[in-house]
């Protein structure tokens, strides 16, 4: 029987899934943890962005509440904050340099840093960049929770110095993601944020691919793609598609592509949210490669790599269909068994107790 926590998040957002992929983590996260009894409290900064696009105002699980500055985060939420059982502070918080140095200073609890983008952060906090959390605050942590696992946990403690730094990763809920018998409207399709430096992935596993095959049917979804990028006319676009219609979205598709960023790829073991949902769905993943990945998924058993257009039309043109859903049988058994939301929060619970632990161990 695990103790009741009560639990404050400082995150991006968990109102508004629009242009991050944060709010389905936390909203994940917070769900499973008042299920479990815990009590959460979600504290969200307004930002016209996520205010005008807002799919999820009060959640469900939990409570989320919005401050509109610094002071005013200080002046409401300090009592909570002291007396939470834990209090973790999220990746690109605005002003999370002084939102941790508060944190610090008042909670009295577990606290922790969730990094759902630690690749980046590394590489910001290297080259003095970063905006949301300062090299000198990761000791003042309890765990660095990471989104990233493998030999990158080593190098968060060996040389920033965090007490503990355990993965995290991303999860889907099976409630929203599994596989629904519709029409194949498209044969590859993609959802994602623009990104410039996945951007020369996406072209050559799913652009290239579709100039070079005329008949076949493509969909890229996601914001913020420059306005003169040249679509072939074969590829469809959605500019946003809300969480809700994710599952119809992948199950439209005979193959779903995944792209990594360059941090991601580098540091391996950075899976992504969509990974997961796309497995969940049973929808065959065609993945850029990344060291790490072959923990999550086995490569032509659970999901197949592409490295070149040439790969990539192949397995669209001479895979034989059973062989297809055989793949994405097998991806969706996997990932249910160990990347549900429920997962991490058992993982999470586990966390809290082993710093409890060590606390009583060097009182």
């Amino acid at each position: 029987m695990h103790d009741r926590l009560s639990v404050v998040i400082i995150g991006l957002s968990v109102t508004s899934s629009w242009g991050n992929g944060h709010a389905t983590t936390y909203r994940g996260l917070m769900r499973e943890l008042s299920l479990r009894g815990h009590d959460v409290l979600f504290l969200e900064r307004d930002q016209p962005w996520y205010a005008d696009n807002r799919d999820l105002p009060v959640p469900p699980h939990g409570r989320a509440a919005i401050y509109h500055t610094l002071d005013e985060l200080r002046e409401q939420h300090s009592l909570v904050v002291r007396s939470a059982d834990l209090v973790i502070v999220g990746s690109y918080v605005p002003e999370g340099i002084d939102i941790i140095d508060w944190v610090h200073a008042e909670a009295e609890g577990v606290s922790a840093f969730y990094d759902i983008d630690t690749p980046v952060t590394l590489a910001a906090l290297s080259s003095g960049t970063c905006s949301y959390l300062a090299a000198r605050q990761v000791s003042g942590f309890d765990l660095y929770l990471s989104f990233t696992g493998g030999p990158t946990l080593n190098r968060i403690e060996r040389e920033l110095g965090a007490p503990a730094a355990r993965p995290l990763y991303c999860s889907f809920d099976p409630s929203l993601y599994y596989p629904e018998e519709m029409a194949t409207v498209w044969d590859l399709g993609y959802l994602g944020t623009y990104s410039h430096d996945r951007q020369p992935t996406l072209d050559m596993l799913l652009l290239e691919p579709a100039r070079r095959w005329a008949q076949g049917r493509f969909i890229v979804a996601g914001p913020q793609y420059p306005e003169d990028l040249a679509w072939p006319p074969n590829v469809a676009r959605e500019i946003h598609i809300a969480p809700a219609g994710h599952r119809a979205f992948y199950s439209a598709q005979r193959f779903t592509l995944n792209v990594t960023r360059v941090d991601m790829v580098r540091a391996g073991w950075s899976p992504s949210v969509r990974l997961f949902e796309a497995a969940a769905c049973g929808v065959p993943i065609v993945s850029d490669w990344w060291p790490g990945l072959d923990s999550f998924l086995t490569p032509g058993r659970e999901i197949f790599i592409s490295r070149t257009p040439e790969e990539t039309l192949k397995l669209l043109t001479t895979l034989p269909e059973s062989e297809r859903r055989l793949v994405g049988a097998r991806a969706r058994a996997r990932v249910t068994q160990a990347h549900t939301a429920a997962h991490r929060a058992v993982e999470l619970e586990g966390y809290v107790v082993e710093v409890r632990a060590r606390r009583t161990a060097t009182a």
